[in-house]
């Protein structure tokens, strides 16, 4: 499982990749931007304070309507389960997404996301008569998600999000659930 969940990992990286600089190459060589700006880092300061889970992204913008994203998550939760009563989440997740925005507004665009996210690590909780239960979270998850983002000023955004997406793993299908839910509230510097 580990084989295959690295190898589709690395094809999806080959296939960004070469849309990516397909973009920027039949734009003339230069640089697409949105607003005047490349590049965004942002943090999902939500899931940050609620569930200590560290969430950063940096966003791409290929185009002023489309970007691709990578985040890095940190303490990752399957969905927005919390860590009470003995549990424990031990995962980190790598995730990549493209986004596609909508609207001619330079204060605010709605956009939507399909995204492919790898999460390794484990679950820990206490079993049933003493001792701990360890669940193996590590999955290859895809899915689609939606958001909307505000500029605060020339270098700032940010805004609402929330995803979906399906897990191919069987042992967090079994403990947990197969399908996902994540959502959270990023803010960002454009640069």
């Amino acid at each position: 499982m580990k084989k295959i969940i690295f190898t589709l990992t690395l094809i999806l990286a080959f296939v960004v990749t070469g849309f990516s600089q397909d973009v920027i190459s039949s734009s003339g060589g230069s640089t697409p931007s949105y607003g005047g700006f490349s590049n965004e880092i942002h943090v999902n300061f939500l899931n940050l304070i609620w569930f200590g889970s560290l969430e950063v992204g940096y966003e791409r913008y290929l185009s002023d309507d489309h970007s691709l994203e990578f985040k890095g998550f940190i303490n990752d939760r399957f969905g927005i389960n919390n860590e009470k009563n003995g549990k424990k989440y031990k995962t980190n997740s790598l995730q990549a997404s493209l986004n596609f925005y909508f609207g001619k507004g330079n204060s605010g665009r709605f956009f939507l996301f399909p995204l492919a996210k790898l999460r390794l690590g484990d679950f820990e909780e206490p079993a049933d008569g003493g001792g701990v239960q360890t669940t193996d979270m590590t999955a290859f998850i895809l899915g689609a998600g939606a958001g909307y983002k505000w500029e605060l000023s020339k270098n700032f955004a940010f805004g609402p999000f929330a995803s979906v997406g399906r897990n191919f793993s069987d042992d967090v299908s079994d403990r947990f659930a197969g399908i996902e839910f994540n959502a959270g509230f990023n803010l960002g510097y454009r640069f």
